[in-house]
């Protein structure tokens, strides 16, 4: 054994193939992608099912996603408030529906729809390639769509170095 290359520690991933100073293919999981690294490469593989992504990449972009999210709902809230309301009194209560939405309300309602379909996809292909890095069957991911507590234990699992059984470069498809 050469002294020129130690071994890995225990339990730490093999890094991808790279040059100096550059990041790796798109095919191979990113370690230690930084924040704009992995919302780039999350859209640049936006229907990628096969590979692996590393929970930098995942977990990266699930703080963009809340972030965005986040931002438009507070547009939504607060054209709820804004909007026109009528109370209506019934023999089982009092109830307030909003009769004149304010634009603000609409731009968030529609904000949040495109957002939401605008992800959905390249989210699913996230999970499923996280799912490889960990070495499991990216179809579990489809048990987070019902189960939400699940994609977030899913995300925490550690690289599996077995899991580049689902790498397969771009050239040799």
């Amino acid at each position: 054994m050469s002294d020129q290359y130690p071994p890995n520690p225990y339990g730490q991933q093999q890094p991808a193939p790279t040059g100096p100073g550059s990041e790796p293919p798109l095919w191979a999981p990113y370690y230690g992608a930084s924040f704009g690294k992995a919302v780039s490469r999350f859209f640049k593989k936006y229907a990628t099912f096969s590979g692996r992504a590393s929970r930098s990449e995942f977990w990266w972009w699930y703080l963009a996603n809340v972030i965005v999210t986040a931002v438009i709902v507070v547009i939504y809230v607060i054209g709820a408030f804004t909007s026109q309301r009528d109370t209506v009194s019934t023999a089982y209560g009092t109830s307030s529906m909003i009769t004149s939405p304010s634009p603000l309300f609409v731009i968030g309602g529609i904000l949040l729809g495109v957002w939401a379909l605008a992800t959905i996809v390249p989210t699913l292909a996230l999970g499923w390639r996280r799912l490889h890095d960990a070495n499991l069957a990216g179809p579990l991911w489809l048990i987070a769509i019902f189960v939400g507590i699940v994609g977030i234990v899913f995300g925490l699992l550690p690289s599996n170095p077995e899991g580049a059984r689902f790498d397969l470069p771009a050239g040799a498809r």
